[in-house]
């Protein structure tokens, strides 16, 4: 078995076959992960400091102790079944003992990046009405700054220090390793991940404990090709849904460790590379920004060890980064095609034909399709929107809805399909090309990126009357941020500006989000209804 590979073979045959089905009972921490830790010198996680020079390995064994420990912990504060868990972490092992814990405690964790500012984690933990929030001493104090604006947060736990909060170590050494199955229902919450959109706020994406944890078995058995004997990396942060996509459910799943590299500075292609050689690396993903920015330094210098398969997803990956790949390594890039909201829903599997420049076609256990607004498949070479059939079988790897919010529901689930938000075409072999979105959303270096949230924080600005923004075609990022500026009366344009509303936008949100590009102009593009008319700003930037 370990040797055996996965790959999909023949894939029309596969997909018709293809079945899942959803027990009633299931909890992936105790009928999955468990099993793998019968074997107690199996190793689930290799960890390196952000400085490569500290490594500690962790089984699967010890995974499931600590995060027993930590569920018996947390009911032990209050934590009752379906109670939200905000968590701020950097990538440490205890991230992955909180998801663990909390699923055995039917919990709900909500992840947030550590690039979040106080203000976006204060709407995070009012929106999802957190009970504790999880952190470390480095981001305690975003959290301190807005504890009074939370009246849902009761307990703050905090990973390498104890102060005025609960010690993360102290609860875990004090707490009960025994806990029985929970019995609770695959219909059950498991985790929420918000997600950018163009207009208010971000959304709440609800998965359940049968969306992610069995619909990520294609990720992890075709896609990632992950194997018991792999060692499995992927560029994610713990506030991201691509971390529970393929550094948690899909490689685990398969009985692969997993390789965390907790870098914290911004991203290092030199560095990223060098790991290669360093640790037996043998699975990869990455956004197509990071393979963009390796291509720029030497492969033929390069010399892993043990890498054999690459996948990457998030946006297009240029056709010529994938040569220069496989110039070096003699190895394939591997492009998906997946949303929070769902698992992975189309791919160029391992083993067929690539095609540069598509999505790939469908994965098994979905239907999709292109789309009109009524629901009728489109033909062959027609452009439309991504939608997934809901009915008569609602796909086992899709979210049940975004939380608390039924105007988003019934945008995005309408005539028995899940409407993806994104345009592309199909051909007659079934693939997918990817054109772009219906809405706005910005994805730079695979960050989803709302417009509204950074013109929210231009029009904050002094200087600023009106803002728009969108995204601009970038060959290395796939799109930066562009921000078109009226300025208040008596205001002038200067670079000295340009640099002050790009440092206030970093304060105010996310530092990812900030415009790269400012253009001064007197007035914006706008409908007769007085909306901000973006496809005419984009379609200037093409």
């Amino acid at each position: 078995m370990s040797g055996q590979s996965y790959q999909i073979g023949d894939y029309n045959q596969t997909y018709k076959t293809f079945r899942q089905s959803i027990p009633e009972i299931y909890n992936w921490a105790y009928d999955v992960f468990d099993k793998w830790g019968k074997d107690q010198r199996k190793t689930a996680i290799v960890w390196v400091s952000s400085d490569g020079k500290e490594s500690r390995e962790v089984s699967f064994h010890y995974m499931t102790h600590r995060s027993i420990r930590l569920a018996n912990a947390l009911s032990g504060l209050g934590a009752i079944p379906g109670d939200r868990i905000f968590t701020l972490l950097p990538r440490v092992v205890e991230w992955w003992e909180i998801m663990l814990g909390c699923m055995r405690a039917r919990l709900v964790p909500v992840p947030g990046t550590t690039l979040l500012t106080s203000k976006d984690i204060e709407y995070r933990i009012n929106a999802s009405e957190s009970k504790i929030a999880i952190t470390d001493i480095e981001n305690i104090d975003k959290i301190e700054s807005i504890r009074q604006d939370c009246p849902s947060l009761e307990k703050i736990i905090v990973v390498g220090d104890h102060g005025p909060w609960f010690e993360y170590e102290n609860l875990i050494r004090d707490a009960s390793d025994k806990l029985p199955h929970p019995r609770n229902l695959s219909s059950d919450p498991l985790v929420i991940y918000f997600t950018s959109g163009t207009t208010g706020h971000p959304k709440m994406v609800l998965n359940t404990h049968s969306t992610y944890p069995l619909g990520h078995l294609v990720t992890g058995k075709f896609w990632l090709d992950n194997r018991p004997t792999d060692l499995h990396w992927t560029l994610a942060d713990t506030g991201w849904a691509q971390a529970a996509w393929t550094h948690f459910f899909a490689p685990w799943t398969m009985g692969a460790s997993i390789f965390v590299w907790d870098h914290r500075d911004k991203f290092d292609a030199k560095g990223t590379l060098r790991m290669f050689e360093k640790f037996p690396i043998t699975t990869f993903f990455a956004p197509p920004t990071a393979y963009r920015m390796m291509v720029q330094e030497n492969l033929s210098a390069f010399k892993p060890t043990k890498l054999r398969h690459l996948v990457g997803a998030g946006e297009a990956l240029n056709p010529e980064v994938i040569q220069e790949w496989r110039n070096h390594t003699n190895l394939h890039i591997w492009e998906g095609y997946g949303q929070t909201e769902t698992t992975l829903i189309a791919a160029t599997f391992p083993g067929m034909q690539y095609r540069p420049g598509s999505m790939g076609v469908t994965a098994p256990g979905y239907y999709m399709a292109i789309v009109d607004e009524q629901g009728n498949e489109l033909p062959t070479g027609q452009e439309g929107e991504i939608a997934i059939k809901t009915y008569p079988e609602w796909p086992v790897g899709l979210f049940p809805e975004y939380w608390r919010n039924p105007e988003a529901n019934a945008k995005s689930f309408r005539n028995n399909w899940y409407y993806t938000g994104d345009l592309a075409t199909q051909d007659t072999d079934g693939y997918f090309w990817f054109i772009g979105r219906t809405d706005d959303v910005i994805i730079s270096s695979s960050y989803r990126i709302g417009p509204f949230e950074v013109e929210s924080a231009l029009v904050e600005h002094e200087s600023v009357a009106e803002a728009a923004v969108i995204g601009k075609p970038d060959p290395l990022r796939n799109e930066i941020v562009k921000a078109f500026v009226v300025l208040a009366e008596g205001q002038q344009p200067s670079n000295n500006l340009v640099t002050s509303l790009q440092d206030h936008v970093k304060k105010t949100t996310a530092p990812y989000k900030y415009p790269r590009e400012i253009e001064f102009v007197k007035e914006l593009p706008k409908t007769v209804s007085g909306k901000i008319q973006r496809n005419q700003l984009r379609d200037a930037e093409i």
